[in-house]
Parts: C-alpha cells; structure tokens; sequence
C-alpha cells in the first residue's frame, strides 16, 4: 500500500532569479514538497523510523538545493527532484512546490509558485 508524507513551508533566504541583482540581494522562498512511498512494519508497528523516509534527510537534501543560485524556479525544482530520487530509494512519486515571496515583477505580488510533479 502506498503512503503519502507531506513537508509543508519550509522557509529558505536564496539567491535565484533571472536578473542580476536578484542572485546578488536574494530573496525568501518557501517549499512544500508531497511524496508517495511504503511504510513498512518497522515504521507502523514498531516505531522505527528504518520503516519510513527520514524527513530531516528530505529537509537537508532541499535545503543544501535551494543554496545553489539558480535564475529558474523550474530548474531549481528539478534538481530537487532529481537528487531526492537519487538519494532516496523508498520514494516512487514527487509533487514539488517552490514560491518566490514578494518577486520582483513591477507590482504588488504575494508570491509566485512553480509546482513540478514527477
């Protein structure tokens, strides 16, 4: 059976965008990310995180992507995922969402999100 676990607004000071001065002032981003794997036994019955993916190792796999300077959304979501299958067997679905706080777009704008689902 498959399971869903969820690390939702996890808060990041990065330097990605396309113009210039938006790798060198940075800005805050937040990143939600949704997987899908087992729980085996050892995780549901006998309380042993060997049963289950280990958040914080999520967590430090996207936190060491985002401080990596990107000018696209879409290319820093991808690198995420790519790195999660890589190092993470026991998940088999993704679905990623990185917003931009306050992007600089010549108004008054909340956020700005790229969601990836692979």
């Amino acid at each position: 059976m498959m399971n869903k676990i969820r690390i939702e607004k996890m808060a990041f000071f990065a330097r990605h965008g396309f113009y210039p001065e938006e790798n060198t002032i940075g800005g805050k981003f937040e990143v939600d990310i949704e997987f899908t794997t087992i729980f085996s036994s050892e995780a549901k019955d006998n309380d042993e995180i060997s049963g289950t993916v280990n958040y914080e190792m999520v967590y430090a796999i996207i936190k060491e992507e985002m401080e990596i300077t990107s000018k696209l959304l879409e290319h820093v979501a991808n690198r995420i995922i790519k790195r999660l299958y890589r190092d993470i067997s026991q998940i088999s679905f993704i679905k990623l969402k990185i917003s931009k706080l306050n992007p600089p777009m010549g108004g008054e704008i909340g956020r700005v999100a790229v969601i990836l689902e692979k």
